[in-house]
């Protein structure tokens, strides 16, 4: 029998409507010895069994729900979780491409792990002490699962401090060639899963890429804050005439011009190394013009607090962007700031026009792709604001 945590009377009914986390202001007491990262069971002030789940008293989130139902976490659990997830993704992941999230953490049922497939690779990300115990498991089961040929743990995010646990990046199988090369919409991208971003790519936005197709056809583009050039190349591959990737990182440069070669668009796609604001900022005093402008930055808050500061980077990146895009033509921009809802981004936008002299109509607002599914008891995992608009 596991440990028993009890929860106050007074507490909001959250967990009831099904989110996963339980806060430490909302525990009464515990009955049983819980060590940090133990299964526990939880139940209400009056003792009615809600879920099991990990504890770790060093962390604001007390327990991390696993199930709903009274079972026993096991290797066997994992691996049903893991299957389940699977399933969802061979339905939502189309088949010209090869990389994909096959767990998004609290979603799939497996809080504080995201687990990333790069064609016969994955990147594991362990961000709870809970989820850590259990990481050889996952990692053998997806293995097995998908005929794996190797496994790196991209462990170097800062919030696992705040579960006390070590910044790190490491091999969880033989070690092997970190940057490996996968299809995404029929493209051909290069991935290093050792230092690239996240676990290597952003792999929310592939069907928002996969989206810009009608925009982008025989388009002067323009992509800030590019990384890899993964829309650049889809810009390129939709018909794009001409396309200007900008990103402040070296790296980032280097891995455009390489997708850009590897995909047979060297002559359309061009790599600048520069700081977004300042190219905007330069480029619309100086009266330039865009068909298409894709902003797709990184996120500029990681909390309520920074919400406001958050807003005026995000009014200057688009009205720089509004004034760059030629009457007619397409400003498609994005937020992956979960502080900032969909309502406060599109008032952003709204101010940003009516600052840029502009008028704007949305065509589309869409989120993350059905890899990174979202938990309606949990708002929190739904993050990614991705719209595209007419600019007159």
């Amino acid at each position: 029998m596991y440990p028993t945590v009890y929860l106050r009377r007074d507490r909001k009914p959250r967990v009831e409507a099904g989110h996963p986390w339980i806060f430490q202001s909302e525990i009464g007491r515990i009955a049983g010895e819980a060590g940090p990262a133990d299964i526990v069971r939880v139940v209400n002030h009056a003792g009615a069994f809600l879920g099991v789940g990990y504890i770790n008293d060093r962390s604001q989130i007390a327990v991390r729900l696993l199930s709903r139902t009274d079972e026993e976490v096991n290797a066997q659990f994992f691996r049903r979780r893991l299957l389940d997830a699977w399933s969802l993704r061979k339905q939502t992941v189309g088949r010209s491409s090869n990389c994909y999230r096959l767990v998004y953490g609290e979603a799939d049922g497996l809080p504080g792990l995201t687990v990333d497939i790069y064609d016969r690779y994955a990147s594991v990300q362990v961000l709870a002490l809970g989820m850590e115990r259990w990481t050889d498991v996952v990692v053998e089961e997806t293995r097995e699962m998908l005929g794996l040929a190797g496994v790196i743990l991209r462990h170097d995010v800062p919030v696992r401090q705040l579960e006390g646990l070590p910044l790190e990046v490491r091999f969880a199988t033989a070690e092997f060639d970190p940057v490996v090369a996968v299809q995404e919409n029929g493209f051909s991208m290069t991935v290093d899963l050792w230092q690239g971003q996240k676990t290597g790519y952003f792999l929310d936005q592939r069907e928002n890429r996969a989206y810009i197709a009608p925009f982008v056809g025989e388009a002067a583009v323009l992509d800030c804050f590019s990384h890899t050039g993964s829309f650049a190349v889809h810009a390129a591959g939709y018909g794009a005439k001409e396309v200007t990737a900008v990103d402040i990182s070296r790296q980032a440069v280097l891995g455009t011009l390489k997708n850009a070669a590897n995909n047979g668009f060297a002559s359309t796609i061009k790599a600048v190394e520069s700081n977004a604001f300042d190219f905007l900022r330069e480029a619309s005093d100086a009266g330039h013009a865009y068909d298409v402008v894709i902003l797709d930055p990184p996120a500029f808050t990681k909390n309520k607090h920074a919400v406001p500061a958050a807003k005026r980077g995000y009014k200057e990146i688009n009205l720089r962007g509004l004034k760059l895009t030629r009457r007619g033509g397409f400003l498609i921009t994005s937020s992956c700031s979960y502080h900032l809802s969909r309502e406060e981004f599109l008032g952003v936008l709204a101010e940003a026009a009516r600052d840029a002299h502009r008028q704007v109509k949305v065509v589309a607002v869409r989120g993350q792709g059905g890899d990174h599914p979202i938990l309606l008891a949990a708002p929190e995992t739904e993050y990614l604001k991705f719209v595209v608009a007419q600019v007159f």
